[in-house]
């Protein structure tokens, strides 16, 4: 697969039934004509400050596509599904449909060629045994979740899934508890799955059966749903993949400065796996979502906090008071 690259000055053309794959426009958002493919492309680039969610402002066009075209080149079949997945997202629906339909594709790409190479260039690897991955207290009406994986930038695995999935039943049954507090200890708050552990599934049904019924994602989704703001994820160092995905589902995202965000899963073949699809996307749109996964760029606070993907920047460190 190729990238396809129009120009918004082009006049609209009938659009063919089926997967239209990464269209990528380029030209002037504020033409006239721009409308149909700022619309219809995966995402649009420019080197002009623009807020459209639909536009990503690089420092170079041509250099944005000669590496999203290399990237494509090498995953094609995760990339089209990423495209595919993200223009069926509906973010006015609940949760639970986009993230059956992520995991579907998720778990079609599990058992896909460029998964496999991955794996092999990884190797075999172990996962370390570490004692409570996730730690929740409670201080009166509110419950304090950390991932608790220091040594590991808080790397999510399958024993921190179960882990954050029962404290946060503590909040979905205890009509009492009003306001959730999720974060993490060490120098991140989650830099994503742990790849250690990625390729251990039996098979691709039974991960997909594992991702959503013992869902953080929908978990966080109904609590937040209850909550609102009073859901709130505060992050800080590395805030990657699942970590990302699962924060953005939270009412309220609070950033250190040091925070660094980015959906990495590209390059191992798949695309975002933990409900990403639909959370990244209610908040930044689905062509600022597909940026960060096809082109692998990771954005700093204050780009996330311009496009809507955190709420707040902090003075300091997590738990600060925020400034923006």
């Amino acid at each position: 697969m190729v990238v396809r690259v129009v120009d918004l000055s082009e006049t609209p053309v009938p659009v063919p039934p089926g997967p239209p794959g990464v269209v990528v426009a380029v030209g002037d958002p504020a033409s006239v004509e721009a409308e149909f493919w700022l619309q219809r492309a995966t995402f649009t680039l420019t080197e002009s400050a623009v807020e459209d969610p639909r536009v990503v402002t690089v420092p170079s066009v041509s250099a944005a596509l000669a590496e999203l075209s290399d990237r494509v080149a090498r995953w094609p079949q995760a990339a089209a599904v990423c495209d595919d997945v993200l223009r069926a997202v509906d973010t006015a629906a609940p949760a639970f449909q986009g993230v059956i339909t992520e995991s579907l594709a998720y778990s079609t790409l599990q058992s896909g060629p460029e998964f496999a190479r991955w794996l092999a260039e990884r190797g075999p690897a172990t996962v370390p045994a570490l004692p409570d991955p996730v730690v929740a207290h409670r201080d009166g009406a509110s419950l304090h979740i950390r991932f608790n994986r220091p040594r590991r930038h808080n790397a999510f695995s399958t024993d921190a899934r179960a882990a954050l999935l029962e404290a946060l039943e503590v909040a979905l049954l205890d009509p009492d508890i009003d306001e959730v507090v999720l974060g993490g200890n060490g120098r991140s708050f989650c830099s994503g799955g742990d790849l250690a552990e990625f390729g251990s599934f039996d098979d691709p049904s039974s991960a997909h059966l594992a991702r959503t019924r013992y869902s953080p994602a929908l978990a966080l989704d109904a609590v937040t749903a209850r909550l609102g703001d009073a859901c709130r994820a505060e992050v800080h160092g590395q805030v990657l993949g699942s970590g990302l995905e699962m924060a953005a589902y939270c009412g309220r995202v609070v950033s250190a400065p040091d925070a660094v965000f980015g959906l990495p899963e590209l390059a191992l073949g798949l695309i975002p796996g933990a409900g990403g699809t639909v959370s990244i996307t209610r908040r930044i749109g689905r062509w600022r979502t597909a940026y960060l996964v096809l082109s692998g760029a990771t954005i700093d606070p204050a780009t996330a906090l311009r496009w809507g993907l955190i709420d707040a920047i902090t003075a300091g460190g997590p738990g600060e008071r925020s400034v923006h």
